[in-house]
């Protein structure tokens, strides 16, 4: 660094280094941080000197350690501010002028260089923390990403969550909120935080976004206070309702499991219900993977299902204008429970017109939905080609 230019009356740093002093001391803001910004102050209340490039730089630097150092913004703004009218008190007496317009010229130097001073102070800290932000985020999307896999080394991923307030040692689930038009979650992450935090406190609470969905992991609490845990997609989906009204959300929780494998074990079954709730399509927004046990059995064996669909549906996939209505019509009846008049309504049509789609699934597959064994075929088979997206999409090769 090039030596700082001195007038007579900044030579005897003595004077300053009290005035650096009883600043720091009064802030509580380390006297390192002050460097040769008071001695830049001196030359500009005595001789009216504005602060060059470099030791502007140099005052940035200073911010960025600020920064670094765990040193506010403002506490170390204050540490300048309070240097700067200590110094000014405090010019030696060979210094002062009586002549008014002097004086003047001088208290405007020095608040000029005053507000350099600040304003390169101010900007090394927030590019510092700006750095140490992309830092955290990069840090904690890369922990995410291990949390939720769950095949990094568990003995470092239990290091790594304690910064994160996550105890690996107790029980957590998992719940995830996707927006049903797909859209980027936007602030819906940093809104839902808060909102988790003062519900479930801040321990062991962690939210975040992985594949354009929100992750919300919190502790299982049951038997004890709060909101019961198998309500967590409920909370949170009324939440999203509240912090985003209009906005449309569905929400799927995971079981809760202990242990650092617990959580991705978690999260596997809320992606998975929220999966099998984009294909079953349920009519409500929330979705507990305990509910869907039994399209997890189904979707287990993607080979038995195929030949259940195939075998019991196939005779459907030949009428006209395809067979979702026929589908359709058999899930709302099996969901009315049998009753074809509660089915009609569900579906907005005449008890006639669902009577008659009844007929023509009998008719071509020879599955009668009034006989309760074959109702039951009829209804895994429907359910399994939601689960396959048939006839969207064409059934998996024979095996």
């Amino acid at each position: 660094m090039p030596p700082v230019p001195r007038s007579a009356g900044s030579g005897d740093r003595a004077w300053l280094d009290a005035v650096g002093a009883a600043a720091a001391a009064a802030t509580r803001a380390p006297l390192e941080l002050i460097g040769d910004y008071l001695p830049v102050l001196a030359d500009a209340a005595i001789g009216g000197r504005r602060p060059e490039p470099w030791e502007l730089a140099a005052v940035r630097e200073l911010g960025r350690r600020a920064a670094a150092s765990g040193v506010g913004a403002r506490r170390a703004v204050d540490l300048y501010l309070s240097a700067a009218w200590r110094l000014w008190r405090a010019l030696p007496v060979t210094e002062r002028s009586a002549d008014p317009e002097h004086v003047r010229r001088s208290a405007e130097a020095v608040l000029r260089s005053l507000d350099d001073a600040v304003g390169a102070l101010v900007a090394g800290h927030q590019a510092e923390r700006r750095e140490q932000v992309r830092h955290e985020e990069a840090l904690r999307r890369e922990f995410v990403d291990d949390l939720l896999r769950g095949d990094a080394d568990v003995a470092l991923v239990v290091q790594r969550a304690e910064p994160f307030g996550l105890d690996l040692g107790k029980a957590h689930r998992v719940a995830l909120a996707a927006r049903r038009d797909d859209a980027d979650p936007g602030r819906a992450p940093i809104l839902l935080e808060r909102a988790v935090v003062d519900r479930f406190g801040d321990r062991d609470v962690l939210v975040a976004t992985k594949d354009g969905r929100v992750v919300v992991v919190v502790p299982d609490r049951a038997g004890g206070t709060g909101p019961a845990e198998p309500t967590l997609a409920a909370v949170l989906r009324q939440e999203l309702a509240r912090l985003e009204p209009g906005r449309g959300w569905r929400v799927a929780a995971g079981r809760p499991f202990p242990g650092a494998y617990g959580v991705a074990r978690s999260y596997e079954e809320a992606r998975e219900a929220l999966t099998f709730a984009e294909r079953l399509d349920p009519g409500s927004d929330v979705v507990d993977s305990g509910d869907l046990l039994v399209y997890r059995v189904l979707g287990r064996d993607q080979a038995a299902i195929t030949d259940l669909v195939r075998d019991v549906l196939g005779p459907l996939a030949g009428v006209r204008g395809g067979p979702e209505l026929l589908l359709d019509t058999l899930q709302a009846y099996v969901a009315a429970g049998d009753v074809a008049t509660e089915a009609a309504r569900r579906l907005h049509v005449s008890v006639r017109t669902v009577t008659y789609r009844l007929a023509r699934v009998r008719a071509l597959t020879g599955y009668d939905a009034g006989v309760p064994a074959e109702r039951f075929a009829l209804h895994a088979a429907v359910l399994g080609a939601r689960l396959l997206d048939w006839p969207a999409r064409p059934l998996p090769a024979d095996h």
